[in-house]
Formats: C-alpha cells, structure tokens, sequence
C-alpha cells in the first residue's frame, strides 16, 4: 500500500473514532483537530458516509450510525 493511501485511511479511522468519542460534531471541528483542509475532511467523511458509518443531520454536522465496526 503506498504510504499516502496508508495515511488517508488512518486519518479517516481517527476522524470516525473523534465523532464517535465527541457524538455529533461539525465540519470545521473536525478541520481544527485534523489540521487538514475542510475538502480533506469532506472526502474523509464522504467515505465515511458512502459506507454507512456517519450521517449528517443537518448541515455541517456529523454523528455516527448505528452500524456495527470492529475497529483494529
């Protein structure tokens, strides 16, 4: 695995246990804890949401679903 598709996905990893650790928080939060840009953290968290695992609901705010993840 190339060392930049490593850190995505550690990045991704670490933004779903934030949300999941803070319950609901928004975008820019997550951009303050990351230090990334607000366009990472969207492809971040659409990722996250194309697989189920965040919603957003409402605008600029993220919570969890209530799918299963076993986290290693």
């Amino acid at each position: 695995m190339k060392p930049s598709t490593n850190r995505m996905l550690t990045r991704i990893k670490s933004v779903y246990m934030f949300i999941n650790e803070k319950g609901t928080v928004t975008t820019q939060e997550l951009v303050d804890e990351f230090g990334t840009t607000s366009r990472t953290i969207q492809r971040d968290l659409n990722v996250l949401a194309y697989n189920d695992l965040v919603q957003s609901p409402s605008r600029g705010k993220w919570t969890i679903t209530k799918k299963k993840v076993k986290i290693s």
